[in-house]
Order: C-alpha cells, then sequence, then structure tokens
C-alpha cells in the first residue's frame, strides 16, 4: 500500500518529522551501543589486579589494566599510578570521584536525546490525528453532510496513520534508552566497586 503524503495535509509534514526522529534514534542507539558495549568488560582482570597490588606486586598490577577499554579500567589505572607515586588521601577519592563523574556522563552522554524522542514521539502523533480529525470534519461540515463515507473514513485513516507511526517511533527508542541506561549505571557502579577495593588494599592489604 502506498500513499501521498500531500494527501495528509499537516499530518504529512508531522510524518516526515516523526520519520526524522526515527533515523536519529537509531543511530543514536547504534552510536552507544558500540561506545557501551566494553564498559562493563574486564572485571576479572581487576579483581587479580587488585590480588596482584595487595601482594605488592604493584607494576604487574597497573600493567594490567593499564591497556584495558572500559571506564573502570581507566579510573583503576589512574588510582594505582597516583598510589605509586605517593598520591594519596582526601585530594586523591576527591579527584577520582571528578575521573569517576566524568566517566558516567559519558557513558549516559545523549541517552536524553533518545528519552525526549520516546516522549514526544507520540504526541506528535497524537498532533497530527487531531489535526487530520478536524480537517476531516471540517470537509464533512463543508459538504453539508452530505460527504461520501468512504472519502470520510478515509481521511480518518489518515489521520491515525500518525498515531501509529508515533509509536513506531517512541518504542525503539524508549527500550534502547532503558537498555542502554542500564548497562552505563552497571558501569559505574563497577567503577565504585574497583576503586573501593583498591584503596581498602591499600590500606589493608590482607583485605583482598
Amino acid at each position: 500500500m502506498s500513499f501521498d503524503l500531500s494527501t495528509l495535509g499537516p499530518g504529512g509534514v508531522i510524518i516526515v518529522v516523526l520519520a526524522l526522529l526515527s533515523a536519529l534514534s537509531l543511530t543514536l542507539i547504534v552510536v552507544k551501543i558500540v561506545q557501551l558495549l566494553p564498559a562493563r568488560a574486564g572485571a576479572a582482570r581487576r579483581d587479580a589486579a587488585v590480588t596482584m597490588w595487595a601482594e605488592g606486586k604493584k607494576d604487574a598490577a597497573l600493567a594490567s589494566v593499564k591497556d584495558g577499554k572500559s571506564p573502570a579500567d581507566r579510573v583503576i589505572s589512574y588510582a594505582m599510578t597516583s598510589l605509586a607515586k605517593g598520591f594519596k588521601g582526601a585530594p586523591l577519592n576527591t579527584e577520582l570521584l571528578r575521573r569517576g563523574n566524568e566517566e558516567v556522563a559519558r557513558m549516559n552522554s545523549m541517552i536524553r536525546v533518545l528519552e525526549l524522542i520516546a516522549m514526544i514521539s507520540p504526541l506528535l502523533g497524537l498532533l497530527g490525528t487531531v489535526l487530520g480529525m478536524i480537517q476531516s470534519f471540517q470537509a464533512l461540515e463543508m459538504a453539508q453532510g452530505a460527504a461520501n463515507a468512504s472519502v470520510l473514513a478515509g481521511g480518518i485513516w489518515q489521520a491515525l496513520l500518525t498515531t501509529a507511526v508515533g509509536l513506531l517511533v517512541a518504542i525503539p527508542a524508549a527500550v534502547g534508552a532503558t537498555l542502554l541506561s542500564a548497562r552505563a549505571e552497571s558501569a559505574a557502579q563497577m567503577i565504585e566497586n574497583a576503586v573501593g577495593r583498591l584503596m581498602l588494599v591499600e590500606e589493608n592489604p590482607s583485605a583482598a
């Protein structure tokens, strides 16, 4: 089945907007998947590195996480490098918190845009439906009630089409935003756990 957007009146413009939002949404989802794919990697390697650190094998511990791709690897690598240089205490904790927050913000970037698309797409679809229904009933009024039923029905389904398109755009965006946000949150927890364990064994190696 095919249709001409020009026949949809205001709804045609809204469908074009929704199509652009859909393209943006799918692009963001792909970009974020690529970015967050390694975000939870390397947990076993970090655990082993902390154990080596507690055993005094600090160079080996640092080497094992230095080239890691996950946010937790980057933060714990900085922590180990700083501790090895004698940088510790409250200033180090503050800097680690700042770096951790930067990693979390980077992981969460653009997810808000997906959430916004998921929120406004159904509303745009509903707006298109309302405008289309107004247009259909205006045509019925101008025909003084003598309008062909098939013409009126055609106008109504065209109006309802915008709601369907809005939902089709919103659902993938909502699912993508939720799953990506959950992965980012899990990766943030890994940062906290890794740094917390390292600082603990730095003070008490027997706690490893």
